[in-house]
């Protein structure tokens, strides 16, 4: 059975008479998430159902779809809870909605990790497979009947990472969450170069409202929407020079994974030097594209 209509009361900030956002324990801020719902005349779609919508046991209304903008655990959490509801997520991201195995494919854990974040992800996150998940692409339109959404692929953060354009001038920018944290691209479903595009193209949105999935929320505005885009953009480029001067003499990527460009020291997170790695490669990469670094000798990189 679908879950029980909740009242969310002041949980809830509605944004025009069809669209709403159900706003995530503390912010937003993981584990939990800012989901929006969207109530049409012939159904009803909520974006990302998050914990705090498991906590709550459901939304304000039946939902008849889940969409989920990719495949991370966080965006994932209630798709177990509405099982009368067709689940869907950019067919890239497919196979993380529809089994464990799948969604363990997009990080790339080490062995050793992988045991207790599958333990983590089904009991903390209430992560439930759904091999009857329906994948879109780029462009796909959900008609709900008086309003519709339109898929923005937004590849980078995952391959399938995507936005929505929704009737009444909102748009769903999920983990492009323009925090000072900056964009995450850290699995080995991540593209650097993907995500950098994704930051140039949804630069284009117009909207009165901007919805981030994590601790911002609601953003009011384009000028706003643009300012906080400028900053959330600049910290790439921030990583890149303080990796760049780490190089000025050679070092290997275990050094770089110790000195930390992407999580602050104090952080104890079982995944840390795993995203570390593969943020550095991934600039590593980059350097030696743009003739900023070479490899000096196997394993060793220094800026050229």
């Amino acid at each position: 059975m679908s879950a029980a209509i909740v009242d969310w009361g002041a949980g809830e900030a509605k944004l025009t008479d069809k669209v709403s956002v159900l706003l995530g324990a503390e912010r937003g801020g993981y584990p939990s998430g800012n989901s929006v719902l969207i109530r049409g005349s012939s159904e009803s779609a909520l974006i990302d159902p998050s914990v705090s919508v498991v906590a709550e046991g459901g939304a304000p209304v039946v939902v008849d779809a889940v969409i989920n903008s990719h495949g991370h655990e966080d965006h994932l959490s209630g798709n177990g809870l509405f099982s009368d509801a067709r689940v869907h997520i950019h067919h890239d991201d497919l196979p993380a909605a529809q089994s464990l195995d799948g969604l363990m494919e997009v990080f790339g854990f080490p062995e050793h990790i992988e045991a207790e974040q599958r333990i983590f992800f089904q009991e903390e996150m209430h992560y439930a497979p759904r091999p009857d998940a329906h994948g879109f692409g780029d462009g796909h339109v959900f008609d709900l009947g008086d309003v519709s959404l339109t898929a923005m692929h937004l590849p980078g953060h995952t391959r399938g990472h995507s936005g929505f354009h929704i009737d009444g001038g909102v748009f769903f920018l999920s983990d492009i969450d323009l925090t000072g944290f900056g964009p995450y691209y850290g699995d080995v479903w991540s593209d650097l170069d993907q995500f950098e595009q994704s930051l140039i193209d949804v630069r284009e949105v117009e909207a009165d409202y901007y919805v981030t999935f994590h601790q911002k929320g609601i953003i009011e505005g384009r000028p706003l929407f643009l300012e906080m885009l400028d900053a959330f953009h600049a910290v790439i480029g921030r990583r890149h020079n303080e990796m760049l001067d780490f190089l000025a003499e050679p070092r290997t990527v275990a050094e770089m994974i110790e000195r930390r460009f992407v999580y602050r020291p104090h952080v104890d997170i079982p995944f840390v030097e795993t995203v570390e790695g593969r943020t550095a490669k991934l600039h590593l990469a980059r350097m030696v594209d743009r003739g900023e670094a070479t490899e000096v000798e196997p394993g060793h990189w220094q800026r050229s």
